[in-house]
């Protein structure tokens, strides 16, 4: 190994010490990714129901932003939107409750209806209890399918990767409530082995 990968293997170490102070901890997270890694990894389908309440008396879709163009354009371009919807197990609002949708999005494209979307699915019952996925991408509003990637999880998810297709279910233009369906196929290590 020559004089100059000695040094930069020596810089990377101290960097890498440097911001780790946490010792113990770390050492115990680093064995637990290790094991993660190492893991089995599987595989499962979930079928969620979201309930989208765009108006009404409790919205759970709020504007929080918004671009200079957003009023003119035709695609509500630059709005930026904080979404918090109740996830059902079916499509029915008082069917099993399995926790919330939340997250952003955004109106990203100047030419057709299209979100970027940046959301976490957060599991409150059942064998998902206190794990989440993440899911990113773009939604084209006018396909009836559209599919976003799963990029990540926490609890039972941790190190989840995947894909969500979602469609709306319903609509009612009245009470401005939707029903978006989300199937989600998502591999993911098995990290029952490595909680302590």
């Amino acid at each position: 190994m020559g004089k100059l990968s000695i040094v930069a293997f020596m810089f990377c170490a101290l960097v890498i010490g440097m911001a780790m102070p946490w010792g113990y901890a770390n050492a115990q997270e680093q064995v637990r990714f290790q094991n993660l890694r190492l893991g089995n990894e599987m595989t499962t389908h979930l079928q969620v129901f979201v309930q989208d309440e765009l108006g009404g008396e409790n919205p759970t879709v709020w504007e929080v932003a918004r671009s200079n163009i957003t009023s003119t354009s035709p695609t509500s371009f630059g709005q930026v939107r904080v979404v918090d919807d109740l996830m059902t197990a079916r499509p029915d609002y008082n069917s099993e409750r399995v926790g919330r949708l939340q997250g952003l999005i955004t109106s990203a494209d100047l030419q057709v209806s299209a979100l970027a979307m940046n959301l976490n699915f957060v599991f409150t019952s059942g064998q998902y209890n206190g794990s989440t996925l993440c899911m990113l991408g773009r939604n084209p509003l006018d396909n009836q399918y559209r599919e976003l990637a799963i990029v990540g999880g926490t609890g039972v998810f941790r190190m989840a990767r995947g894909y969500a297709i979602t469609n709306t279910y319903s609509y009612d233009v009245e009470t401005s409530h939707g029903v978006l369906e989300y199937n989600i196929y998502v591999a993911y290590v098995d990290a029952s082995s490595v909680d302590q």
